[in-house]
């Protein structure tokens, strides 16, 4: 796993491409060219909320961020979602120290990769400040697809979905959640709830995206 991700963040230095286009980039600047960098729009400091929980995203689920996350769905990318999770590290570095970074899980054994890779990256660009613990959050049983369901149908749906090793600890280190798209919260809570009844410390949430909430809209801040 770290060897594929070290390969990975090897290539990001190293290839002197685009990873949104593939088109040329000047190496070691940025991991996206001039163009997808203005399309992407991605806000300085990236975004943040406290509800339904404190959460830090790269940028609304909008857009061409949003075309590029749906393009990972049939095939990931695993050097784009790196550079993504790169990128988030920056809007967040300051909370990531001592902490424990875990992905949000999918039920099935071959789910969703994104929230994995988005924190193995802000692990790697941490230098060792953040712990990623996966193995502390699992999910109890199957649930359905939550694409179309309303917002207290996904609460149902998620009602006692996971599951979270109890901390040892006398004082539990902070923790951080990790998906790639922040929705309604539904998961991130129901997540968050299993971990802190298990005694743990958590933060919040970080990811690639937050759906925009329906009129509303936020201003870009650093967490």
């Amino acid at each position: 796993m770290w060897f594929s991700l070290w390969r990975q963040t090897l290539d990001l230095i190293s290839a002197a491409r685009c990873r949104a286009c593939s088109g040329p980039i000047e190496p070691g600047v940025a991991d996206f060219c001039e163009r997808c960098q203005g399309q992407l729009a991605l806000p300085e400091g990236g975004l943040q909320g406290d509800q339904p929980l404190l959460w830090c995203a790269l940028a609304p689920y909008a857009g061409s961020l949003r075309a590029l996350l749906l393009r990972q769905r049939p095939k990931v990318d695993p050097a784009l979602i790196t550079a993504l999770g790169i990128r988030l590290h920056t809007c967040c570095a300051s909370t990531l120290s001592g902490a424990l970074v875990v992905p949000v899980p999918s039920w099935k054994r071959a789910g969703n990769p994104l929230p994995l890779l988005v924190a193995q990256a802000l692990v790697a660009a941490s230098g060792g400040a953040a712990e990623l613990a996966p193995a502390l959050l699992w999910r109890t049983r199957p649930t359905l697809g939550q694409h179309h369901l309303g917002r207290s149908l996904r609460r149902s749906n998620l009602h006692k979905a996971f599951a979270a090793l109890a901390c040892r600890d006398a004082a539990p280190r902070p923790l951080w959640l990790v998906d790639d798209i922040l929705t309604t919260g539904a998961t991130a809570c129901a997540a968050a709830e299993a971990l802190a009844t298990a005694g743990h410390a958590v933060q919040g949430l970080l990811a690639l995206a937050r759906t925009p909430a329906p009129g509303r809209h936020r201003v870009p801040a650093v967490i």
